[in-house]
């Protein structure tokens, strides 16, 4: 069995129309560890010994968010900074996160066409994600595409949430028992409940 992680970042819960109902997904599941970041560092006073023994403890560390701004709620900034220190996470001696998965479970306001070159943001959702794609390259981490519900606003009015959020179930049972096709998942730009790469019987 694999030992995932997840943290969940949203600095404005109590008006999600998503990911509260991930999060209880999440906090659900058994045999995985689930954080809630905004409730554990309400400061942003992180705990950084604590944090790195965190990610020494797993091999998959899954970060779920929604997109602010074309990036991550500012706290997993801060996480970033302060967690991923030079000689623990990269650079001279830091390989301690080597050979283990990132992975993404975000909700995007826009619909799936308008993150196109046509469309009105100008980009593909994963060139947004640039960052968090080379930060896991730059660890020594493999670096999965995320788990994505876009036009996430309108996902309640059209019966979308809970098909997502079984499907987000059936992703962190999966990895958790070596289930999760991660070769077969790289082939894609993003996940979504109806394309989850799963072993069956395994």
């Amino acid at each position: 069995m694999a030992r995932l992680i997840v943290y969940y970042a949203h600095p404005g819960q109590r008006h999600s129309h998503t990911n509260r109902e991930l999060a209880k997904v999440a906090q659900d599941v058994d045999g995985i560890t689930f954080v809630d970041m905004y409730a554990e560092y309400p400061r942003n006073d992180i705990d950084i010994d604590k944090e790195q023994q965190r990610l020494l403890d797993h091999d998959v560390i899954l970060f779920q968010f929604p997109l602010f701004w074309y990036s991550t709620p500012s706290l997993v900034k801060e996480w970033q900074d302060l967690v991923l220190e030079h000689g623990f996470a990269y650079g001279s001696g830091g390989d301690r996160l080597a050979g283990k998965r990132m992975m993404l479970a975000i909700t995007a306001a826009g619909p799936e066409d308008a993150y196109t070159e046509t469309g009105y943001q100008k980009f593909p959702l994963r060139t947004f994600l640039t960052p968090l794609e080379q930060t896991a390259g730059l660890c020594q981490m493999d670096f999965t595409p995320p788990y994505v519900l876009f036009a996430s606003l309108r996902a309640p009015a059209q019966g979308r949430v809970q098909p997502h959020a079984q499907g987000y179930r059936v992703l962190l049972e999966a990895v958790r028992d070596d289930r999760f096709d991660f070769e077969k998942s790289a082939s894609r730009d993003v996940l979504s409940y109806e394309t989850l790469p799963i072993v069956e019987g395994a």
